[in-house]
């Protein structure tokens, strides 16, 4: 306890954590504004299903890109664990690999994700009505899929190297663009849910523009240069994608619950898939916000690897983890006395509203479950130990299934303890498998490089 303690005063560190954490929480909640204020304009138009199309669409959309987040997170690790090194080489080769793999996987994911969603929708059995507004909204969004992937690769590369502003720059840019050009467009032009899309990709666009302009700044503050020839070597390119190659898996994995969460609802209802869609909105406020901890975790964790400095990476932890229990204690307040008004903040349809009000108690117990896999995570992402994080993810989703069918006659509230048990299981995991490498001093084992 006293070790915690004295890692817990140590001033310094409480300052670093905060000066990476402060710009990546606001950028983060940056993320969940967009969502609530689609939610919200959509909820203000006249009909449930052009709310639960925008809900609908942007599932799949968020499925498939929150599952290459392995392009921001395998970044991160690999560039926070160069800049511990002091090695710029390193740092321009990682940028690159990252962008040359956002391209080439946007490319490959947006051939597949026309087929793919009519299959998903044909799972989800929407009225008609639902269905096309669906198809309408996602096609749209696709256009702007290889700016978000190049986005993730940026953000995840600034962060790494210990630069937190400017990934708020591009993710403040790309989010109120999208929150001014959706109010523009869906309410001023009344292009209803196709405006909600078509702001969207013109947002992400701007981000991707803004970053690249960002690297190119940053870039002449690191010293060393690029080994081009490195990259036509196949051994400089397989510890990244080995590392992405198990984030991607545990990455899907987490999208696949999402889905199966978003099946359930909507084959309760189009009142129900829009409700659970206001509350989810609530786990994504909570989500980004303890992140930005997560994000500080991933830097200095990833750093003190790098550096071999053992202490640093203790302090890193424990402050972080102390920070992320006080605010996700917060947030379970905040919706606990506060949740009928976030919910009704977005939407004015009566129906949508009773039913969303009936299971705010699952929304508040939320924060208090998920925040220790939001801090684990950041750590191994960090260490870049991404086989731990993929197994963690497999485990939970393997024990939780099984409770999803026996619950399935309680209905949405059934839907929902699944969900939680879920988070509270993936968290538990990554504890244990934290520990054992701790007990066993492998958080220093050598790592491969990119």
């Amino acid at each position: 306890m006293s070790v915690m303690l004295n890692a817990w005063r140590h001033a310094p560190t409480h300052r670093r954590v905060w000066a990476l954490a402060v710009p990546m929480i606001l950028s983060n909640l940056s993320v969940p504004l967009v969502a609530l204020v689609d939610t919200a304009v959509a909820g203000h138009l006249p009909h449930a299903h052009q709310l639960g199309a925008v809900a609908v669409g942007s599932t799949l959309y968020v499925m498939i890109v929150g599952t290459l987040g392995f392009l921001r997170m395998g970044t991160t690790g690999f560039a926070a664990q160069a800049s511990g090194r002091e090695d710029g080489g390193a740092l321009r080769q990682v940028l690159l690999q990252g962008l040359v793999l956002a391209v080439l996987l946007a490319l490959l994911l947006g051939s597949l994700a026309v087929p793919l969603s009519t299959f998903a929708l044909g799972l989800m059995n929407p009225s008609a009505e639902l269905h096309d507004l669906t198809r309408e909204f996602f096609h749209i969004r696709l256009l702007g899929l290889p700016a978000a992937l190049a986005n993730y690769a940026l953000v995840g590369w600034f962060l790494g190297s210990q630069n937190a502003r400017a990934p708020l720059a591009v993710l403040l840019t790309t989010n109120i663009t999208n929150i001014v050009l959706s109010l523009w467009f869906v309410l001023g032009l009344e292009w209803s849910v196709a405006g909600a899309a078509w702001a969207a990709v013109l947002a992400e666009w701007s981000g991707v523009l803004l970053g690249l302009l960002l690297t190119r700044l940053a870039l002449r503050q690191q010293t060393g240069r690029l080994d081009v020839h490195a990259l036509h070597r196949w051994r400089n390119w397989r510890p990244l994608l080995a590392v992405n190659r198990d984030i991607f898996i545990r990455s899907l994995a987490l999208q696949g619950v999402f889905f199966l969460f978003t099946v359930q609802g909507a084959r309760l209802g189009d009142a129900t898939v829009a409700a659970n869609a206001l509350l989810l909105n609530g786990l994504l406020v909570t989500a980004y916000a303890l992140d930005g901890l997560a994000h500080a975790v991933e830097a200095l964790c990833g750093h003190a690897i790098g550096a071999r400095d053992r202490l640093a990476l203790r302090r890193a932890l424990v402050i972080s983890g102390g920070w992320s229990l006080l605010a996700s204690l917060l947030f379970a307040l905040l919706f606990f006395s506060g949740g009928e008004v976030f919910v009704n903040l977005q939407s004015d349809i009566a129906e949508v509203r009773a039913v969303a009000h009936g299971y705010l108690p699952y929304l508040a117990l939320l924060p208090l479950i998920a925040v220790w896999s939001y801090l684990l995570d950041g750590l191994f992402i960090g260490a870049t130990r991404a086989r731990e994080m993929r197994n963690a993810m497999l485990i939970a989703v393997a024990l939780s299934l099984p409770l999803g069918l026996a619950l399935r006659p309680m209905g949405n509230h059934g839907l929902w303890l699944a969900f939680l048990t879920f988070m509270g299981i993936r968290g538990l995991c990554l504890a244990t498998m934290g520990w054992r490498l701790a007990r066993h001093d492998r958080w220093f084992a050598p790592t491969p490089q990119p």
